[in-house]
């Protein structure tokens, strides 16, 4: 464009004073681009860029000019040009702004109550324009595999799942209320019965309970359900659709298929049925070391039905006193009932002796010793975690113990991998102790596997598994599906499996049931956290940094 005459409009980024040559970093929502405002060529002009501060409104005109050799700006896209002003029009000047710009900020509540100024800033504009790519992509896609997109209702009747609805009142209806929507599961099960057989939609959800930071009380997710469909084929069409949209985010193949893993081997390697797989610190059942143990309490529990279990933190004997103090808090809050994981740190004392540091090693005969050095592979410098009690808490203790780890390691710091992977064969049922009731582990829609059904019938509830996936990437839920009940005898079983009554299976679930009675498909889906894929596509790690006005850290 050398030699051409532009027009460009947007921001003054900055400006600088090199002996009365006034330059000035124009910035639209393409980048930067200079332009010099020359005395010798139009003193006028000049005088008026002298005026011009930071984040001043402009529009200027001028020749597109080749910088001077060694003057460029490798960093820039437009770092081998500038433009020569021939008229400069200010159509908006700029207070004094309450942050800068170029600068991280830590305040939240300037960065909401500010959020178009925080929105200009280069790592925000990515941002929204990754999420912009990614949602594009995704329509693509679904369109090209034949899906139609169809919007359902906002204003609704709750549903239940699983956490509390907003409510807006009907004015036309006193004393009556709509419930915004947790999400269109019913509506797309209705879609399959009307036989539009394959849908999507970028729908907006609804659900009021605590934020985190990959959690707002609005969200949006890819919804997704089609008709004579298996498993195996809806697990595919996602894994195409991700490959999509990292790749409109980032410009990487995404290797395919992705990992499988069944959920009970999730918990019992990792503690939890999303894991982070990008680095090791796996759960390890020791049964086979201590459970003829002449220490007590490990053979105890074993007999008694319950589990021993170990992380090895490889190369953590440094640990600190404030660190091990905070992975104790971690264990209790998760339910440990003792104050402190039992442990062996292994390290050398001042005669390079390798010592094994512990009040559990003197208890262990050197047949166990051996064993569970073999078994963990442990080194100098190893810290060695245990806990002995039930499976569940075995799970949930050291699955938070093992991510503490990782955080305090920073196994996980500068990582650019992207570990994507499938859970597969979830129970279809957990019994609620506060409830005393049992509940459905995804949603009371989610289809029993065909071949636990007869144990669904004998109520050994426990042991049924669900046709119920849920696709994981680095530690992250991005989202989750089933195969769905499409007989009504069968949804209505599972309703009173669930201490539903009759009454209120006419009253919440008549519309569905009804429907089921009218020929409907075997049908299944899934819906994709759009908000929780664009934070991690762009490298964030809380979601209100891709979402043009979130709600803050108190909802508000």
């Amino acid at each position: 464009d050398i030699g051409q005459t532009v027009t460009l409009s947007g921001w003054v980024n900055s400006a600088r004073d090199h002996g009365g040559v006034i330059f000035i970093d124009l910035r639209d929502r393409e980048g930067l681009t200079q332009v010099v405002f020359r005395p010798e060529e139009n003193a006028e002009l000049a005088a008026k860029s002298h005026e011009l501060r930071d984040e001043d409104v402009v529009q200027v005109i001028g020749t597109v000019a080749a910088r001077l050799a060694g003057t460029e700006n490798s960093k820039l896209a437009t770092g081998d040009i500038e433009i020569v002003a021939t008229t400069l029009k200010v159509l908006n000047k700029a207070d004094v702004l309450p942050f800068q710009l170029d600068r991280e900020l830590s305040n939240e509540d300037l960065r909401m109550k500010y959020r178009y100024l925080d929105l200009r800033r280069e790592r925000m504009t990515k941002n929204i324009r990754t999420r912009h790519r990614i949602t594009n992509a995704a329509r693509n896609y679904l369109d090209g595999n034949g899906f139609v997109e169809v919007e359902t209702p906002i204003l609704s009747n709750p549903t239940p799942e699983g956490a509390r609805d907003f409510l807006v009142p009907a004015r036309l209806s006193p004393s009556k209320f709509f419930a915004l929507p947790q999400a269109p599961q019913q509506y797309k099960q209705l879609l399959m019965v009307a036989g539009l057989e394959r849908y999507f939609q970028i729908a907006r959800c609804f659900r009021d309970e605590d934020l985190r930071a990959d959690r707002q009380p609005e969200f949006t997710q890819i919804d997704i359900e089609a008709s004579f469909i298996t498993q195996n084929d809806i697990i595919t069409l996602v894994e195409g659709l991700l490959a999509s949209m990292f790749k409109a985010a980032q410009g990487v193949d995404v290797p395919l298929p992705f990992p499988r893993m069944t959920y009970q081997d999730a918990m019992d390697r990792y503690g939890s049925d999303k894991p982070d797989t990008r680095y090791g610190l796996e759960i390890t059942d020791m049964k086979d070391v201590f459970e003829n143990s002449g220490f007590k309490i490990f053979k105890g529990t074993i007999d008694s039905g319950g589990v021993v279990r170990a992380i090895n933190a490889k190369g953590f004997a440094g640990i600190t006193t404030g660190q091990m103090i905070r992975l104790n808090e971690l264990a209790i809050e998760a339910g440990m009932k003792v104050k402190q994981l039992a442990f062996i740190k292994v390290e050398r004392d001042a005669n390079g002796v390798l010592e094994y540091k512990s009040p559990l090693w003197k208890f262990f005969s050197e047949e166990e010793k051996e064993a569970l050095i073999a078994k963990l592979g442990i080194v100098e410098n190893d810290l060695v975690f245990f806990y002995a009690g039930t499976r569940d808490e075995a799970c949930n203790i050291l699955g938070r113990v093992r991510i503490e780890i990782a955080t305090m390691l920073k196994l996980n710091e500068g990582s650019t991998a992207l570990n994507f992977l499938w859970v597969v064969d979830f129970p279809l049922l957990a019994y609620s102790p506060e409830d005393q009731a049992w509940v459905a582990v995804h949603h009371p829609f989610t289809r029993p596997k065909t071949e636990d059904i007869p144990l669904m019938e004998a109520g050994d509830y426990a042991n049924v598994r669900a046709e119920a996936y849920d696709v994981v990437l680095n530690g992250y839920e991005l989202g989750g599906g089933s195969i769905r009940i499409h007989e009504g005898d069968l949804q209505s079983k599972m309703f009173t499996v669930l201490g539903v009554t009759e009454e209120e299976k006419a009253h919440k679930f008549g519309h569905i049931l009804d429907a089921f009675r009218f020929g409907a498909p075997p049908h299944g889906g899934l819906a994709l956290g759009l908000d929780r894929i664009a934070m991690l596509a762009s490298g964030e790690d809380s979601i209100r940094e891709v979402i043009a006005f979130p709600k803050n850290n108190k909802a508000c």
